[in-house]
């Protein structure tokens, strides 16, 4: 893996998605649907949602 420096483009990823409205989806959602249509801000919650 390449190492990433501020103002690289970042590569292509996919990660799992749940849409809850109107029912609950599951998909997956990849950088690539957005690359040059919308700007994408990436946040972890580690734990988050969970009993722990």
């Amino acid at each position: 893996m390449a190492e990433l420096h501020v103002g690289d483009a970042a590569p292509d990823f996919a990660v799992p998605g749940v849409i809850t409205k109107p029912e609950v989806q599951r998909i997956e959602v990849k950088l690539s649907d957005y690359r040059g249509r919308k700007n994408v801000v990436l946040a972890f919650h580690p734990f988050a949602f969970t009993a722990t």
